[in-house]
């Protein structure tokens, strides 16, 4: 780390966070394509033993992935899913082409089917969390 002037400093930040933003698009982009595994994909349990890992690496490696997950979070927030923030801007703005309000029940299944979708990606994540500590394996070996 180095330090720099204020406004060099607020254009570095900038960068970094344009070139999370890319990464993390692309890498899901190479997952929905089928070019990169789904096993990358981490929940809770994965940020927590992270975040230790990386918080023995001293504070600013600490502050640089709290930077990170700040980012990502915030760009899986903008995703189009209508319990999303990303969501109600899909909503909006069907509501400025149609000139007209989503009606209520229709909102209302968009949000069902997105509290579904995010549930199962959460369960999912969290499994792969619980195969990447190796709990199935460790649960295997003591049934057989």
């Amino acid at each position: 780390y180095r330090t720099l002037p204020l406004p060099a400093a607020l254009w570095g930040g900038v960068e970094q966070t344009w070139n999370i933003t890319a990464e993390t698009i692309g890498g899901l982009a190479e997952m929905i394509a089928g070019q990169r595994g789904t096993e990358d994909l981490g929940g809770p349990l994965r940020i927590a033993q992270l975040s230790g890992q990386v918080a023995e690496l001293g504070l600013g490696s600490l502050i640089t992935f709290i930077a990170i997950l700040s980012v990502n979070l915030g760009l899986i927030n903008l995703f189009p899913i209508p319990v999303l923030d990303g969501g109600h801007l899909l909503f909006y703005l069907a509501e400025a082409i149609r000139g007209r309000p989503i009606p209520p029940r229709a909102q209302e299944y968009g949000f069902r089917a997105g509290l579904a979708l995010l549930a199962g990606l959460f369960i999912f994540a969290t499994w792969n969390d619980l195969t990447h500590i190796g709990l199935f394996r460790w649960v295997a070996g003591l049934i057989g």
